[in-house]
């Protein structure tokens, strides 16, 4: 690689590029340029050092990365590296192992099961080897407990002889008796990949020394996200050569709940002796300000390699940290930002919106289709497109019209009561030959269904919907949808997973619940559920939202989907203790890799970062009083500008921290959201607040919202 290739990195990228092959870990802080450290190190190992592209082993954790990898080390060589291993973990172990498949009795072609396979494969070995209620072994939540023992390279007997509790005890049994039929059936499931892969290269000493010539370089993205059964395999092609050169940040692992070990990035300098270990810590992407309130906020965690962001982009704004009344003060607050935005000439792509679950995204979508501000969710679907959400209504629906075939046949079988596709057939045609609806239809069971198993599911179903529907003669819609929940063991059924999936499945359902209870009632119950309904159907239906491409929206995600992303406005909502950090973590006393989260999501943002907090909140169905996010309270008050708007979402337009805006009688808020504004003291975040009068108020013209023409109005 030619001296001038080189001259575009600092000299800490500098450094890593060219440092002589050995083990060598590359610290690498948010928007520092590692991908361009780990593809000029490539080039530079084949330019400088001589090494055949088809001896270099580069791993990453998506397609994608690796795609882009590939591309930019072509680019800095000048040529095509034809040959070289870029590719994802479970790419390179596949390959792997077809070369080595007699060694460990799979044929060359075995087929590799997807996770829709895998949980088919685990739900049939339950209900027909073990004849176990699948209710109370949901089939995910068992698939999940063993790919994790998976990913730590438990095997089926260990995890059987050391199970405790009638849960994993059953796990004990499926997962022995999964890995039979899998060996049976020539199959691998993604995780056998890592863990066969690992094996092989441990026990097999010729597959082992064969694979350490081949790969004279190893080379890993993300380190921090490797899992132990990752850990073991890269630790075995790289034993013999030590030229193994890993980049990653302890101070972004988060996702554990995965299986990632932070362990192992930590300890890589104690893995392999007289490593040698490089930070980067020159950020490209944001402010001073910004990285300095983020190194505030990780500073307080144990468990981390010392590194300290900085940035030649200038100090920047100070982060805004926003107290709102409530979570519909706090969307209408930021909706308002995001108008201003716009008034401002700024574009909707510059703007995202990150929270820590799911389902607080509802109050959000909610105010923002209201404003028609168009927007778009990554990683997620929005909360009314939710499988779980779409299921509950579809209850109300089918008790509010017992005609209602559609709703009817959603959930007919959610949750999974043995009501198959050939049984609902059979009643459509009968209630189609009929002239009546399939609720109705469900009555004849007993003369239209062959099997007494069929039989028995489609009355106990009929049963339970008349139930149903005459408890909505006399119960709000709030009351009804908790005894949909009661009765059809909805949660029960989720909360029996034990898969973090499901918990954010029942945060989301509570949350629905949260919006029956806030519904307007007028004390006749039927009519109630109708209007209850209606409003929903109008909020939810996707035909209202305007014709969007990605540059004319906002962007929405929780904080996992953010990382690798960057935005120049940042809005981070609901930094309340229990909300994020989530009550979980702080249950089960994992505060540190919250508090990653949190720095994931502060580093994101490259010119603004507003992070907001509600006094109250309505969320899960329960309106709680929590303290501001103890993250917000480890910011040192000189990076910070605080600011507390009104309970309709008004705030005061931009200005130096702890000044007031404009004079008396004067209203800053931005139009539609018809409220004062808070600013003066700065807000005490151990929730005592200043007492700075509310700006006066004005008229408001309330169809400038959608405009974004925020201006002092008369």
């Amino acid at each position: 690689m030619s001296t001038n290739a080189l001259t575009g990195l600092n000299p800490a990228q500098l450094e890593a590029v060219v440092a002589e092959p050995g083990p060598i870990l590359v610290v690498a802080g948010a928007g520092s340029g590692k991908t361009r450290v780990l593809t000029h190190r490539i080039a530079h190992l084949v330019d400088e050092h001589g090494a055949a592209p088809a001896s270099i082993l580069a791993i990453t954790f998506t397609n994608k990365a690796a795609g882009e990898m590939a591309e930019r080390v072509n680019r800095a060589l000048g040529r095509s590296a034809t040959g070289m291993w870029v590719m994802t973990f479970h790419a390179a172990c596949a390959r792997i192992l077809r070369a080595e498949a007699t060694r460990i009795g799979f044929r060359q072609s075995f087929s590799i099961y997807d996770a829709s396979d895998q949980v088919r494969l685990v739900r049939s070995i339950i209900e027909d080897d073990l004849g176990k209620d699948s209710k109370r072994y949901p089939a995910r939540g068992v698939h999940a407990r063993i790919s994790d023992a998976k990913n730590r390279l438990i095997s089926a007997e260990q995890f059987a002889d050391d199970s405790d509790g009638y849960f994993d005890t059953t796990v004990g049994e499926v997962y022995l008796r999964y890995q039979s039929r899998l060996l049976e059936a020539g199959a691998m499931d993604f995780d056998d990949l890592l863990v066969h892969t690992a094996h092989l290269l441990e026990q097999i000493p010729a597959a082992r020394e064969k694979w350490q010539t081949a790969f004279k370089h190893v080379l890993v993205d993300e380190y921090q996200d490797t899992n132990h059964a990752q850990y073991r395999l890269i630790r075995s092609l790289a034993e013999g050569h030590r030229s193994i050169f890993v980049v990653g940040d302890s101070d972004q692992s988060i996702y554990s709940w995965r299986g990632a070990d932070i362990r192992n990035i930590l300890d890589f300098e104690k893995d392999f002796p007289n490593a040698r270990t490089i930070r980067l810590e020159q950020n490209y992407r944001s402010t001073q300000h910004i990285l300095d309130a983020a190194n505030a906020v990780i500073e307080h965690n144990q468990g981390r390699q010392a590194k300290r962001l900085w940035s030649e982009l200038g100090q920047g704004e100070p982060v805004r940290v926003v107290e709102c009344q409530d979570e519909r003060s706090e969307a209408r607050f930021v909706v308002g930002q995001i108008a201003r935005v716009i008034g401002e000439g700024g574009s909707l792509r510059d703007v995202a919106i990150f929270y820590r679950t799911n389902a607080q995204s509802r109050a959000l979508e909610e105010a923002l289709r209201q404003a028609d501000v168009p927007y778009r969710i990554i990683g997620g679907t929005g909360f009314y497109d939710r499988q779980e959400i779409k299921d509950a209504l579809a209850y109300l629906r089918a008790i509010a019209n017992p005609s209602d075939d559609v709703s009817l046949r959603r959930i007919i079988n959610v949750p999974r009561r043995a009501i198959g596709d050939t049984t609902v057939s059979r009643l459509t045609e009968h209630a189609a030959m009929m002239g009546v609806s399939l609720r109705l239809a469900l009555l004849d069971a007993d003369s239209i269904l062959p099997g007494s198993a069929a039989r028995k599911a489609v009355t106990g179903f009929a049963a339970l919907m008349d139930r149903l529907a005459a408890a909505a003669v006399s119960m709000e819609p709030a009351e009804l949808l908790e005894r949909i929940y009661d009765e059809t063991a909805m949660i029960e059924s989720l909360r029996a997973e034990r898969t973090l999936e499901a918990n954010g499945r029942i945060e989301n359902l509570d949350e629905l619940l949260g919006v029956a209870r806030s519904a307007t009632l007028t004390g006749q119950p039927e009519a109630d559920l109708a209007m209850f309904l209606q409003e929903l159907s109008l909020v939810s239906d996707a035909d209202q939202l305007p014709d969007t491409d990605d540059d004319s929206a906002v962007t929405m995600m929780t904080l996992h989907t953010a990382k690798g992303l960057e935005f120049p406005r940042v809005y981070m909502v609901g930094m309340e203790d229990n909300i994020f950090p989530h009550a979980r973590a702080l249950e089960e006393a994992n505060l540190e890799e919250e508090r990653r989260l949190c720095y994931v999501g502060m580093t994101r943002a490259r010119e603004q970062l507003t992070m907001t907090y509600a006094r109250t909140r309505s969320l899960y169905g329960r309106q709680d009083y929590n303290p501001p996010s103890t993250f917000l309270r480890e910011i040192p008050a000189e990076y910070v500008d605080h600011e507390r708007v009104s309970s309709r979402g008004g705030t005061s337009l931009p200005s130096s921290p702890g000044a007031l805006v404009g004079s008396p009688g004067t209203d800053y808020s931005v139009a539609g959201d018809c409220s004062g504004a808070y600013r003066g003291s700065p807000v005490d975040l151990d929730g005592r607040h200043g007492s700075s009068p509310p700006l006066g108020r004005g008229h408001c013209d309330r169809s400038a919202l959608s405009r974004g023409d925020p201006r002092p109005l008369p």
